[in-house]
């Protein structure tokens, strides 16, 4: 599936709540759907989620804060994003891989190489 179009980035002072939608082709039963943002000239892996069970992962950084779900109707996945702080200042992209299973998801979906099709990025700052 391709990513069609990212939305939901602004500027926010720490401690608010921002969420990032990412509309997709479709959403299929084995996509593999990552969120990443650009750190410098590294892309940072912050959560993903596997569409046919929901199943989420989640960076150090991001557990207890962020949340990534999807709506299968919508074709869309959300990264809902709480008590944000300075340091998640960036620009942020979704991203999906070529299908390969659950358990590919599991253990690759920090990995940005893996991941075919990129939104065009949607911008967070977040003010002390």
């Amino acid at each position: 599936a391709q990513v069609q179009v990212q939305s939901g980035g602004g500027s926010v002072q720490a401690g608010e709540s921002l969420r990032l939608s990412c509309t997709l082709s479709r959403l299929d039963d084995d996509d593999c759907v990552g969120w990443f943002r650009l750190s410098g000239k590294d892309y940072k892996a912050v959560a993903a989620i596997y569409s046919r069970d929901d199943e989420a992962y989640y960076a150090d950084s991001a557990k207890g804060r962020f949340t990534v779900s999807q709506d299968r109707s919508l074709n869309t996945v959300y990264l809902q994003m709480n008590a944000l702080k300075p340091d998640d200042s960036a620009k942020y992209y979704c991203a999906t891989s070529t299908p390969r299973g659950s358990s590919y998801c599991a253990s690759m979906w920090k990995s940005s190489p893996i991941y075919n099709y990129w939104g065009q990025g949607t911008q967070v700052t977040v003010s002390s």
